[in-house]
């Protein structure tokens, strides 16, 4: 995906020189897609013009129960996540598990006001000043065993998200617009679930 730039005086396409420059999506865009957002997965790795596809994956059997691409921002995991919570929601303490990108206190307060445990994993960074960052989840929630079980489980999405990069190829999508992306996205999860299913069935309960 192309990214290119404009500005006062500049035509869209003219070159500029952006060494030493911040990359920001105020200075760069998509000429193909101009929904897409700049969005890097942590530090030192690059920004790239993209979606971010979020799935909400039952433990017991691995499966899929929602998902939906996103623009790329800096909050859209954690307000993803709270979306695919609200709509499956049931009358019963559920417990959902995540990775240090969700250890984040209003994330973890806004599980805990739905009834929701949150086996988030601790993210043990630590800060400029060389002290641990400071973590939301306690041991009022890491002494209970499933929390442990819920951070070996919550490893499974990676399968999910590599079937659909490779087998459904959407490692790069060959679409243009969020909704186009995430109809796409959504029918990746579907097909994943209906490769799983055979071998779920296949195995003796």
């Amino acid at each position: 995906m192309g990214a290119t730039t404009t500005a006062q005086g500049r035509a869209a396409n003219a070159e500029r020189n952006f060494h030493g420059e911040k990359r920001s999506n105020e200075s760069h865009r998509s000429m193909t897609d101009p929904e897409a957002r700049l969005y890097k997965k942590g530090d030192g790795q690059p920004a790239k013009l993209c979606y971010i596809g979020h799935v909400l994956m039952e433990n017991r059997h691995g499966l899929v129960v929602g998902g939906f691409a996103t623009l790329a921002t800096g909050t859209a995991e954690r307000e993803a996540a709270l979306a695919l919570i609200d709509s499956h929601r049931s009358r019963r303490r559920i417990t959902v598990g995540a990775d240090k990108a969700y250890d984040v206190a209003s994330f973890i307060a806004a599980l805990r006001a739905r009834s929701v445990s949150a086996h988030v994993a601790i993210d043990g960074h630590l800060s400029k000043t060389g002290k641990p960052r400071a973590t939301a989840i306690d041991r009022r929630t890491t002494r209970h065993r499933g929390y442990r079980v819920s951070q070996r489980c919550r490893k499974r999405i990676e399968e999910v998200f590599g079937w659909i990069k490779s087998a459904a190829g959407l490692a790069k999508v060959k679409v243009r617009g969020r909704s186009r992306v995430d109809a796409a996205f959504t029918l990746a999860l579907a097909a994943y679930n209906l490769v799983r299913l055979p071998r779920l069935l296949a195995t003796p309960a």
